[in-house]
């Protein structure tokens, strides 16, 4: 009896501290994970219509209880959607470019109708148009009755070199290629959206055409991008977490440029590369005639010059995003800025946007995730209100201020024409 007593107390004690500390989780989750994205954006047309047309910016996200941890949301995001969500189908189209080289366009759901929008996808760092996220992408496409095709980079997608050459984060003269091929199908809007190293791209193509891009782009969607990356560089770089996801990335890389021939002097110094800044310090920056990756680096960031996007640009981040938290977040620069704004959820780690007790169920289709979702109401609000390219009203401090924000490396000055920085 007496031990049988005892047992029950025992019990009863355990029962207690689960319960107490299931209520400390709760709080802090309820506390510190469910919260509202923040909007950084200039008061004004754009800003208006966001706050009256996207109703995911006034709702507080929800991650999933169980994984609200940033590497949990980055690495279980890619793996659930990838094994989860339906494959997508495309129809191939080969582009040849101005220099000899070639890049793959995939179509989703291609057909005759040229009134439909178009609806332009830029996958990440090796990504490509099975990516998980990128068929998320597809399937708001799909809800806003639009075209959807994806932009794979020189050497991804399946195709090979046809010059020595690959891409990085300014290398964005490919993409006013593509535009104008996509454009040159006819006449109906085209959208735009990057991820990660994609958003990167279409950023320094949206600052360095301003009025010539908005009058070609009718709004562009950057996810989890790296806006400021000299300070993600050194983010991605911090052990133990981050620096595992370096590792991975710069796997994929060697993988990348070991899959080409024309690349096979560079080889054998990509052996030793065990993060993104030595496969940058080894490979890209010479690659793209940087006289170092510190030079890329600078070159590469975008942070000083968002004020010269003349299309409206949502940028969607994650404040816990391992690559570039909320404290290396260009948000001032954002909040004096016409045409971006950048709104930042307290969860959501990298590309992960996971939400709901099991994300990404089998009956789940793609375009109920997140991004999708953010996706289609963004864009249905820009199509159903077209927003015109505000006036060129900086005074001369916005303009002292954007000038001493640029770095003045010398290889931005040898590459000034080129990139347009």
């Amino acid at each position: 009896m007496l031990g049988a007593l005892v047992y029950m107390c025992e019990v009863r004690k355990e029962l207690l501290v689960c319960l107490s500390l299931s209520l400390l989780y709760l709080a802090y989750y309820l506390l510190e994970a469910v919260k509202r994205p923040q909007l950084h954006c200039r008061a004004g047309d754009f800003r208006a219509l966001l706050e009256a047309r996207v109703p995911l910016l006034r709702e507080a996200y929800w991650p999933t209880p169980w994984c609200v941890e940033a590497r949990l949301q980055t690495v279980l995001g890619s793996v659930l959607r990838s094994r989860l969500l339906p494959p997508q189908r495309y129809r191939r189209e080969v582009l040849r470019l101005s220099d000899g080289g070639q890049v793959a366009l995939d179509w989703a759901e291609l057909d005759a109708r040229r009134d439909r929008p178009v609806l332009l996808v830029l996958p990440g760092l090796t990504g490509g148009a099975h990516a998980d996220y990128v068929r998320c992408l597809v399937a708001a496409a799909r809800e806003l009755g639009a075209h959807a095709v994806v932009f794979n980079n020189r050497g991804l997608g399946g195709l090979a070199l046809t010059t020595p050459r690959l891409y990085c984060a300014v290398s964005h003269d490919d993409l006013g290629e593509v535009v104008d091929a996509v454009r040159a199908r006819g006449a109906a809007p085209l959208l735009a959206v990057g991820v990660s190293l994609g958003g990167l791209i279409l950023g320094h193509y949206l600052a360095a055409h301003g009025a010539a891009a908005a009058a070609k782009l009718r709004a562009a969607l950057v996810v989890s991008s790296p806006l400021d990356v000299e300070a993600g560089a050194t983010c991605i770089e911090a052990p133990p977490l981050n620096a595992l996801l370096s590792w991975h990335m710069a796997r994929n890389l060697r993988r990348t440029v070991r899959a080409h021939a024309p690349l096979r002097h560079a080889w054998p110094a990509l052996e030793r590369c065990r993060t993104v800044r030595q496969f940058d310090a080894a490979f890209t920056a010479a690659h793209f005639g940087f006289a170092s990756v510190d030079a890329y680096y600078a070159a590469a960031t975008l942070r000083g010059r968002l004020r010269a996007v003349r299309v409206p640009t949502l940028c969607l981040q994650a404040a816990d995003d391992p690559f570039q938290p909320a404290a290396v977040l260009p948000a001032r620069e954002a909040a004096r800025s016409a045409r971006v704004a950048l709104a930042v959820t307290a969860r959501g780690g990298h590309i992960g946007f996971l939400e709901g007790w099991w994300p990404a169920p089998p009956a789940t289709p793609p375009q109920r995730t997140y991004i999708a979702r953010l996706a289609a109401q963004y864009f249905r609000a820009l199509l159903d209100e077209p927003l015109a390219a505000p006036p060129d009203d900086e005074d001369d401090n916005d303009r002292l201020e954007r000038t001493t924000t640029q770095h003045t490396t010398f290889a931005q000055l040898v590459y000034r024409d080129i990139f347009k920085i």
